[in-house]
């Protein structure tokens, strides 16, 4: 069961016309919520993508067009982030959802009063600038693809405990950021070809191409969440690229973990796509191939199996420097689907908070690396080239190994199903840039210190 309502219906148009074009990531069945500001203003505050125009959700209430739930939503939304709109549940949202597709339907009655605000209602999306929608007090990021963690094991098998339970790791808020703009080659430590340490700039900088999901309302310390509850919990959706350092990774990693591979800089598309809005692409969940073990009773349940996975379309696409001086466009390298994952997010959220631990409003949840069966679906450059040993070939000549100073990464993702309106997620991108010199200690100023 999709459960759907009146704000997914194929027949509906906006009034936005860009909204009605084919393939548009927005259209009225869309409605995601993002922070957005003018050059100039000091404070982002809270829109909605609809076509090429974001609806300027303050400037609605100062218009007095909203009343009730959807008014207290709205109030909420206009923040500079969206915490305290996820603080509120999806219920209100879904009530602003509602309101927001009346009000931007090309057959809507109130349809000639919104235009003739437009001037004040509507921004273009090319003259905002979009900010990280909400403060991120936790980021976990988790393994969800047998087939990524098949090819990247040394054995060609999984971890014994993959198939028992998500596995994840804390990763860290403070580096995620929102699209665009450039991520420095980090340094790290790593193996020489003699095996030997060094420090110095990573040989080996690679993308992950991931789905991301915001925490709606949390849950108190101690107090778990049942797996049919774990959809209300979960306020909405981004793309999101876990870049990752494969050398430090590769000898850091034993026995704790990755850590300085991971922490260097997480890319975050700049629009929610709310927990609704995916509704009608839900689709069943993973199905285990033979001999493998059933989800333990906490992880298992029939409405999960029937609808907790995502028919969910994502692409990757490299932009070299070559490319981009050639005026010709990026090469895509990746195309999988969500629908792939072993594990699906009510299952991440249901065991992330199965001894009690609490998540909050905003927090973020990656997927892990979205690999699926074929080539073609290698969802990140260390599966694409054999862990290096065997580089892309680009059309014009160029190859990678991995990632070099200048290329520019550019995920995209599309909802598709017959009867409903597909949907998009924007874009999710990054330009890698060259390592910083690495700092000389201040002279002098230690000893000045430790003096006094």
């Amino acid at each position: 069961m999709l459960e759907t309502d009146a704000t997914h219906d194929p027949a509906r148009r906006s009034f936005v016309e860009t909204a009605n074009l084919a393939r548009a990531d927005f259209p009225l069945q869309n409605l995601p919520l993002g922070i957005f500001r003018r050059p100039g203003d000091k404070a982002g505050r809270g829109g909605v993508a609809i076509g090429d125009k974001i609806f300027d959700l303050a400037a609605a209430r100062e218009a007095s067009l909203f009343s009730g739930a959807a008014e207290s939503a709205a109030v909420a939304a206009c923040e500079p982030k969206l915490n305290a709109l996820m603080a509120l549940g999806n219920q209100p949202t879904q009530a602003l959802r509602a309101r927001l597709a009346n009000l931007l339907d090309a057959e809507g009655p109130e349809r000639r009063k919104v235009e003739a605000m437009a001037d004040r209602l509507f921004v273009p999306m090319a003259e905002a600038v979009m900010e990280l929608p909400t403060t991120i007090g936790n980021f976990t990021d988790f393994l969800t693809s047998s087939f990524h963690s098949e090819r990247l094991a040394p054995s060609g098998k999984v971890a014994a405990n993959f198939k028992s339970m998500p596995i994840a790791y804390h990763s860290r808020a403070s580096s995620v950021r929102v699209s665009g703009g450039t991520v420095l080659r980090p340094h790290g430590q790593w193996l020489d070809e003699a095996g030997a340490p060094h420090f110095g700039p990573s040989l080996a900088l690679d993308y992950e191409l991931e789905l991301g999901a915001y925490i709606g309302t949390g849950n108190a310390l101690g107090s778990p969440i049942a797996l049919d509850d774990a959809r209300a919990h979960i306020f909405g959706y981004c793309l999101l690229n876990d870049w990752s350092v494969r050398d430090v990774q590769r000898w850091e990693s034993n026995p704790l973990g990755p850590f300085l591979a991971k922490s260097l800089s997480t890319s975050v598309s700049p629009w929610v796509i709310t927990e609704a809005a995916m509704r009608p692409f839900r689709t069943a969940a993973f199905a285990r191939p033979h001999g493998d073990p059933a989800p333990l009773p906490y992880l298992a349940s029939e409405r999960e199996s029937e609808s907790g996975g995502f028919d969910l379309k994502l692409r990757a696409s490299l932009l070299t420097r070559r490319l981009r001086e050639g005026k010709q466009g990026p090469e895509r390298v990746t195309s999988t689907n969500f629908k792939h994952m072993y594990w699906t997010f009510a299952q991440m959220l249901t065991h992330h908070a199965s001894n009690g631990c609490n998540l909050m409003p905003g927090d973020l949840i990656g997927s892990g690396t979205t690999s699926g069966p074929t080539d073609q679906s290698r969802a990140c450059l260390a599966e694409i080239t054999t862990r290096g040993t065997k580089p892309l070939a680009l059309p014009n000549g160029e190859t990678r190994a991995w990632l070099e100073d200048g290329d520019e990464v550019i995920f995209r993702a599309r909802a598709e199903r017959q009867g409903f309106t597909s949907i998009g997620f924007g874009e999710c991108r990054g330009t890698i840039g060259p390592a910083v010199t690495w700092p000389v200690a201040a002279q002098g100023e230690w000893r000045v210190a430790s003096s006094e």
